[in-house]
Formats: C-alpha cells, sequence, structure tokens
C-alpha cells in the first residue's frame, strides 16, 4: 500500500508535485486563514489529485472545522475527515487527531498537560496509521526559534499504543523521517518548500521510499 503525505500547504500548491499512490495522507494546514470558501478551494484540490483514497486532518489553520464544523466536514464528504476518530482504508486502520499544545491563538489549541493528555488517550491500540498535525515532543518538531513545539504527552501515548507510522507536520523547518518502532515523519511541505513524502507500507514493513531533506539547515 503506498501512502503519500502532505502537510501545510496552506494553499500554496501550483508549484507541488504529487505523485499518484493508494492512498493521499494531508495532515493538516490545508488553508491559511481557514474560512469555508478557502477551504472549498482546498477540497477541489484534493479532489482533483488522483489518490483512490484520501485522509486528512485539520490543522491550525484550517479554522472553519473549530468553528463551523458541519458545513467544514461537508466540503469534504467525499474523502475521510478524521478528528479523534478512525477509519479502516484498504486493510489499515488509521486514526487523526488536529489538537496541538497551545501555538499563538490558531485552531485546535489546548494547554499542556491535563487537556492535552486527555485528547490523546482516545487514541486506540492496534492502529496502523496515526496521523496528527503536531508533532510529539523532540521528533521534528524544532521551531525557527530553536525551541520544541512538540507534545510530550503525544509522544508518551505513542509509546504506549505502537501505531505503525505516524505522520505529522506543523513545523515547516523539521520535515523527515525517524524509523524506529513507530516510524515518525514530519510530511511537512512548507508551501511547496519541500516535496510529498511517498511510503510503502504492507504486512511486515514500513519501507520509505522517499523522504525530502531536513528544511533547517542543522541536525541537533
Amino acid at each position: 500500500m503506498r501512502i503519500v503525505a502532505i502537510a501545510d500547504t496552506h494553499t500554496f500548491t501550483d508549484d507541488l508535485t504529487v505523485p499518484d499512490g493508494d492512498i493521499l495522507v494531508h495532515a493538516g494546514d490545508m488553508a491559511r486563514g481557514g474560512d469555508l470558501d478557502e477551504l472549498a478551494t482546498c477540497a477541489a484540490y484534493l479532489r482533483s489529485l488522483p489518490h483512490r483514497h484520501k485522509v486528512i486532518v485539520a490543522g491550525n489553520h484550517d479554522w472553519a472545522f473549530a468553528r463551523e464544523p458541519a458545513a467544514a466536514r461537508a466540503l469534504f464528504a467525499d474523502m475521510t475527515y478524521l478528528e479523534d476518530s478512525e477509519a479502516t482504508i484498504a486493510g489499515l486502520r488509521f486514526y487523526g487527531s488536529p489538537w496541538q499544545p497551545a501555538f499563538h491563538d490558531w485552531a485546535f489549541n489546548l494547554p499542556r498537560g491535563p487537556a492535552l493528555a486527555a485528547v490523546w488517550s482516545r487514541i486506540p491500540p492496534g492502529i496502523d496509521v496515526l496521523v496528527t498535525h503536531s508533532p510529539p515532543a523532540g521528533i521534528g518538531d524544532r521551531s525557527p526559534i530553536g525551541s520544541r513545539a512538540g507534545c510530550a504527552d503525544l509522544l508518551a501515548r505513542i509509546a504506549v499504543v505502537r501505531p505503525r507510522l505516524h505522520l505529522f507536520g506543523h513545523i515547516h523547518q523539521d520535515g523527515g523521517a525517524w524509523p524506529g518502532p513507530t516510524t515518525h515523519v514530519n510530511c511537512t511541505t512548507w508551501e511547496c518548500e519541500r516535496a510529498p513524502t511517498i511510503i510503502d507500507i504492507d504486512a511486515d514493513s514500513i519501507t520509505l521510499i522517499s523522504v525530502p531533506p531536513h528544511g533547517r539547515t542543522d541536525d541537533d
């Protein structure tokens, strides 16, 4: 099963070449301001791509999913939108969630600590692919100012439920892959600065086919 993963397109898709695959995953921040009109344009773009299955989560810029959820979801009715929910697609169990540690004054913010831990506690055991907008602590979360933006409670929950693959975005400057018991991938395309990530997953293995290099200039 070939997964093509993108995030943080922010409507900048004119120069983004998205290769074909079985499942397209968008890990949030399709939009900039995130009103319904902008999200309708984003939905039309995703609909134009050839992938049979499309899985999306909202990001902090995708405001209408928080403010007008029924209308926003209707725009993506022919796709699989996940918000603290799961779906089985082509034999793989996906779970998706849009939340993040409070980050400026954007959508889907929660304070660090019990509120975020409660959200992540809903991630069930046995899933194959976890899709969140935000990163776990210490993995793909190096912000432009040198601090870490990821969530320790998300990392702790992943250690318990052990999904095979975790896809996220949010931090543009720290795209890349971190193999392990769970393979973590920051699949940001950083407004067309990075290419999509291509991953093959089968019953026995996860194979990273194409992972663009880190957007930042150091690997600390």
